[in-house]
């Protein structure tokens, strides 16, 4: 199992490790990993590995199994070895982008309380999709809204609670499409404001940022018809 050491500090850029395992394909897997690996509709971290003054690009970073981290280099034949010490050195201007349209996607579930079917994240635009069978009519309404939350600069933070009690609580999870990560026993919730006046609760494996006016200035772009009941709402750094 690769250490993830993105899940413990969204922000950092670089980080030491040593190569545990390259697979027939090139393929890189570390015992601490910086780079987030592509899940729940957030795109991997992109960015190098630093070895004996070369700089392999790292195009993706993908789960493997027993909780590896693979990182794909750009070539195969990179030449570093099992046992290797590197250096770690993600783009962090697209994490960072990744760690704000995250976050806001928690604010727009906030401001559309109705269950998650799907999302996803890219570094410019968002959007998450809703078991809504009317499609809002007014999207400046729900921009408005999304930005009120953004300016309250509440702070993000997490907590870990175990498999068993998140079963107690099913009422947590918002996503229907996507289910929290299991295997190590705990899961991860990401919570926007404080444990005594909370604005949003839920499992969550991604990459936030720690106070939500960090996110800037948003807008709903788009709504679209996705079926009877489900409807798919845009938003854009504005």
């Amino acid at each position: 199992m690769s250490k993830a050491l993105f899940l413990e500090d969204s922000y950092r850029k670089t980080a030491p490790a040593r190569v545990m395992e390259i697979t027939p394909d090139g393929e890189i897997i570390l015992d601490e990993c910086l780079f987030y690996a592509t899940s729940g509709g957030q795109p991997s971290d992109t960015g190098v590995l630093k070895y004996e003054g070369r700089a392999v690009p790292i195009l993706e970073c993908k789960k493997g199994e027993e909780g590896a981290m693979l990182l794909v280099p750009e070539v195969c034949d990179h030449g570093i070895p099992v046992g290797a010490s590197v250096e770690q050195e993600i783009d962090f201007e697209r994490r960072y982008k990744h760690m704000r349209m995250h976050t806001a996607l928690h604010l727009l579930s906030v401001v559309i309380p109705l269950p998650v079917t799907g999302g996803a994240i890219t570094a410019e635009k968002g959007r998450l999709d809703f078991d809504m069978p009317e499609a809002p009519e007014d999207k400046e309404a729900l921009s408005h809204q999304l930005n009120h939350l953004i300016q309250s600069d509440l702070s993000v933070s997490e907590q870990w609670i175990t498999q068993e009690e998140l079963d107690e609580q099913p009422e947590l999870v918002k996503t229907l499409s996507v289910k929290p990560p299991r295997g190590s026993g705990l899961i991860r919730l990401v919570r926007i404001g404080t444990a005594q006046s909370q604005t949003d609760f839920q499992p969550c494996g991604g990459t936030h940022v720690n106070r939500v006016s960090e996110i800037g200035p948003m807008r709903v772009s788009k709504i679209e018809k996705k079926g009877r009941q489900n409807r798919r709402v845009h938003i854009v750094f504005d």
